[in-house]
């Protein structure tokens, strides 16, 4: 249709701008009467089967047909026509690129239709999130990247009330926390445990009130959440899209196929049917499915019919009265019930669609993607800081055009829930990886912009991102370099660099120019056999370093040819005589003399005194058996017997100690190798596992998991982080809200493993602190298990329809190398050291490269050695999560307390900052405290209230002076003025 003429058909059907979006523009119902509110939508998937691009343009129909932009372009017309529809829109992924695309007068004609209420925005984030295999901080910046468009493209029409997640393979508390603080009134969702669905049912609870955490005073996190009742899909036998299979309604009473009073039949089963479930006389059904749409008439046409027909049976007494409406509009009629409603205080994980058939095998799929998605957001959060700390030079200066905005995106499409999942297909993975490394490469002029600016030295910075396996040329064939470290934490960090390099002894000096502590140990032939012909280093350079708070620190290092080789000694196990042992100041591991196993820790002083054997184990992965066809895949987990198999009973070891490190080396297999690492200082033992390619030669595919087997009485108990922020307790073989019949007892006991998952007894606590998700468990008591890869033969039957077999380089099967911070400590004492530690992990040191001796930006100021953004140190448990532009006016500063209520004696108080006093390289010169995904005005948030409430917290009296409780997060949309003496370029 011309744009011409649909301004003419416009300005016919819509009287002016009426501002009745919202709740406002909700549709009549009639009371008295059931009223079904079918919601019309598309599930649009952010790739999956096929990539972003392919779903959007509609190309590789022979994987699946589906084409965005034709929904879109079909829906808008249908709309326009007739002000009764209405039509949800989610994934803005795919809304921004269309928008794009519009004439001016197509935009204005949607412009009205929002701001009418009849298409409406729902979730709103750039994609529909993961909720397993996310990290909060990630969710958070999707979540704002989405809102921040629609905001900026329709106003406050464009915002969502209703939060929608009918996809995710099971939902967290921490992501209700994240929607209730970002102002949602309410969140449906589409899978829940068949067992639980069950329940919930019989009880009439599938809607509930979910109290999302344990730290924030109700109801900061209370979200109203409801279960929708046919997943996402419409009842059965009642889908008019072109990729169904149903009869449309044929209403020519003359026609031989007439269907009428069938249709209407079906339909008023399906609703009292329903309705037995839901407490109201309102229920809703969702009328579309994936990438439904694509020609809107064939839906719109029959549910015109269906509306009309079974309405008119009103008048025969019928009570059913249906009607075109969107989540919030039947939220709202929730809402007006004015009911009292159950509490949900935990998590829907594990899912499962069947007795066999539990959905936590994604929680490690893809290990390696997994771990490329953690190290992006690190990096992301570096290159948001930087394009603030340095201002606009940052984006325009030496080294080119620097851009943030493509990591944004890049990292908002990999949380969607086929992405960083691992449930997508290979060619779609390759896809999300390619966008991640496109946004690598721009962030990486911006970050090298602003540290010339910041440093006041254009240098010939180089990013090694191979470093895992000791390859970084610079390093490797240069005899001098400069090491830059950038520490995006809001506190100072000491920091383990190492770093490959050719020389046998280096002088290693500090901003100040003393010197400092290095070693040089010899690359072991474990990473040589991964990295094959990447590099050519032999030793890696070994120093500590200290790096200001938001603020960078320059070491620099020369060989020293002709020095006697690295003190470092190395034995093999059969040069030793006795037990096998490694300590620092903190930590003593005892490894088996025999075995070669770790078989003790010690915590030298708290005087606690664990055996501990950890191992690596393999699952035999089903392939369907006697009781089930269901085998193990991306997404299901189903191992074909309870017992792993031990990779080795005894390994083979080596020992490297110098003054800054001592490490054991333990070779499982060819495939299978762990490196246990002691660093001097440092109150962790580091576990570096390297993984495959898992072998398929004897037709068996494998699931390997780390064990760690205690004497702990821990009673079937065992902790787990929610997206890395709050701690979950589990309980084998139980679930909080209904009597289990558990049928698989290992992957029926997994849980995702965002950051860390630990298992304790009233004294003492053993936790293991991961470098990626993965799933988990403790599937006997004293014991603790994280799987790290899989290597599947079979489909498992959810779509994606090719077994998880992936390869690297050389065709082979992947290599996966990983860390595991493994700790040890009093109970009551251990969160103050694992919390920290988990946000320095995430939050890492950023190293950058440089040969040294860069031509200063200014003659006559020296470049700066050293620099920190911030006047003096955070508070411990104070962490500044965003600090990132929004726009050219504006920047975004999050600050979060990092401690739960009562976790630590010493942490979990209120605590206050003031953000002037903290920052030193700007200043504030307006401030403004927002919803968390900063697109409202905290005094402006008004959410439907479920249950009575107190009044917000009075406002500070001192805008700048913050105080945040356990677990709050606090976010601030700011003005600042870089003062012109601390510009370097």
């Amino acid at each position: 249709m011309a744009p011409a003429m649909l301004l003419l058909l416009l300005s016919l059907l819509s009287p002016g701008v009426s501002g009745a979006c919202g709740y406002k523009s909700c549709p009549a119902t009639k009371p008295g009467l059931l009223n079904v509110h079918l919601v019309p939508h598309t599930h649009n998937d952010v790739g999956w089967l096929k990539t972003v691009d392919q779903y959007f343009y509609g190309a590789q129909s022979s994987i699946q047909q589906a084409g965005v932009q034709y929904i879109l372009d079909s829906v808008i017309p249908q709309l326009l026509a007739d002000p009764s529809k209405r039509f949800i829109y989610v994934e803005v992924a795919f809304f921004y690129r269309w928008w794009n695309q519009q004439s001016q007068g197509m935009r204005q004609a949607v412009k009205q239709l929002v701001n009418d209420g009849r298409l409406e925005f729902i979730n709103g984030g750039w994609c529909m999130n993961d909720e397993g295999t996310t990290h909060y901080s990630a969710i958070i910046d999707q979540m704002t990247l989405g809102l921040q468009f629609l905001q900026e493209t329709f106003g406050d029409c464009g915002r969502p009330r209703v939060a929608w997640h009918i996809d995710p393979f099971g939902h967290s508390r921490e992501q209700a926390s994240l929607f209730a603080q970002m102002g949602f009134d309410g969140y449906f969702f589409g899978r829940l445990d068949y067992q639980d669905k069950e329940n919930r049912q019989k009880l009439r609870e599938m809607e509930f009130i979910w109290r999302a955490s344990a730290s924030l005073q109700p109801p900061a996190a209370d979200l109203f959440t409801g279960v929708l009742p046919n997943g996402y899909n419409p009842p059965a036998s009642l889908c008019w899209d072109g990729l169904c299979s149903d009869d449309p309604v044929m209403d020519d009473t003359s026609l031989e196929d007439y269907n009428v009073d069938a249709v209407v039949s079906r339909f008023l089963d399906a609703a009292y049917s329903q309705a037995r479930f839901y407490r109201t006389d309102h229920i809703i059904m969702t009328m579309g499915s994936d990438f439904h749409y694509e020609n809107a008439q064939l839906w719109y046409k029959n549910l015109d019919k269906l509306i009309h027909y079974v309405n008119l049976q009103q008048s025969n007494g019928s009570n059913v009265n249906v009607l075109y409406s969107t989540p919030s509009c039947y939220l709202s009629q929730l809402h007006q019930a004015n009911l009292s409603w159950s509490l949900k205080r935990q998590d829907f994980f594990p899912y499962a669609d069947g007795e066999h058939q539990f959905w936590t095998g994604y929680f490690t799929s893809r290990p390696a993607f997994k771990r490329y998605e953690r190290r992006s957001n690190n990096f992301l959060q570096v290159c948001n800081q930087l394009e603030v700390l340095a201002g606009s030079v940052s984006r325009e200066g030496p080294y080119g055009k620097g851009d943030s905005s493509l990591l944004k995106r890049a990292m908002a499409v990999a949380q969607h829930h086929d992405a960083v999942s691992g449930t997508e297909k290979q060619h779609v993975a390759n896809d999300y990886s390619k966008r991640l490394a496109a946004g690598w490469d721009a962030c990486q002029v911006l970050v090298s912009n602003a540290l010339a600016s910041l440093m006041g030295s254009k240098e010939d910075f180089v990013f090694c991102n191979k470093l895992n396996i000791s390859v970084c040329p610079p390093t490797e064939i240069s005899s001098r370099f400069q090491v830059i470290l950038y520490n995006p934490l809001g506190r100072s960090v000491c920091w383990n660099v190492r770093l490959p390099v050719s020389g046998v002894a280096y002088n290693v000096t500090d901003p100040g120019g003393q010197m400092v502590p290095s070693e040089v140990v010899p690359v072991s032939n474990f990473t040589r056999a991964v990295r094959c012909d990447q590099g050519n280093a032999s030793g890696e350079l070994i120093f500590q370093a200290s790096v200001p708070a938001l603020g960078f620190s320059i070491y620099s290092a020369v060989n020293l040819p002709g020095a006697p080789r690295c003190s470092s000694r190395l034995r093999t196990r059969k040069e030793r005589r006795g037990s096998l042992q490694i300590q620092n100041e903190h930590l003593r591991l005892v490894f088996d003399p025999v075995t070669g196993l770790l078989s003790q820790i010690q915590n030298l002083e708290k005087r606690i005194n664990l055996p501990v054997t950890q191992s690596f184990h393999w699952y035999n992965a089903s392939p369907g058996n006697f009781e089930s066809i269901q085998a193990s895949g991306a997404y299901i987990f189903r191992p074909n017997g309870s017992e792993p198999f031990p990779i080795a009973k005894a390994v083979h070891t080596h020992l490297v100690q110098n003054r800054l490190v001592q490490e054991v080396y333990q070779n499982f297999s060819p495939w299978c190798s762990q490196v246990v690492r002691l660093y001097a200082g440092q109150t962790f033992a580091e576990l570096e596992w390297t993984v495959g390619p898992i072998p398929i030669n004897d037709s068996q595919g494998k699931e390997i998991i780390t064990r760690f087997e205690t004497p702990l009485e821990t009673k079937g108990y065992f902790y787990t982080d929610s997206n890395g922020r709050e701690i979950l307790e589990r309980r084998r073989n139980s679930r909080e809200t209904w009597e289990l019949n558990q049928t698989e007892p290992v992957s029926g006991n997994y849980y995702p493993v965002n950051s860390r998952i630990y298992i304790k007894d009233n004294k003492v606590q053993l936790t293991v602190l991961t470098d990626r998700s993965q799933g988990g468990s403790s599937i006997a008591d004293g014991s603790l298990e994280l799987m790290l890869h899989r290597r599947l033969l079979f489909d498992d039957h959810r779509g994606v329809a090719e077994p998880l077999l992936e390869s690297g380089d050389d065709g082979e099967g992947l290599v996966v190398r990983g860390k595991h911070l493994l700790f040890l400590e009093n109970t009551e004492s251990s969160a103050d050291l694992h919390r920290l530690q988990a946000q320095q992990e995430f939050m890492a040191i950023q190293m950058v490269l440089a040969p040294g001796g860069g031509e200063p930006c200014k003659k006559r100021t020296p470049p700066r050695k050293e620099f920190s953004a911030l006047k003096e140190d955070l508070p411990p448990n104070v962490h500044l999560l965003t600090l990132a532009q929004r726009d050219e006016q504006s920047v975004i500063v999050r600050l979060e307390h990092q401690f739960a209520s009562a976790e630590s004696a010493k942490y979990s108080q209120p605590v206050t900052v003031n953000l002037q006093d903290h920052f030193s390289s700007f200043t504030f010169t307006a401030i403004e405290e927002m919803s968390l995904d900063s697109n409202q005005r905290r005094d402006c948030m008004s959410r439907l209230q479920w249950t009575p409430a107190p009044d917000a917290a009075d406002p500070q009296p001192d805008p700048t002076a913050i105080t945040l409780e356990p677990m709050q997060i606090r976010t601030f949309l700011v003005s600042l003025r870089h003062p012109k003496s601390s510009s370097h370029h």
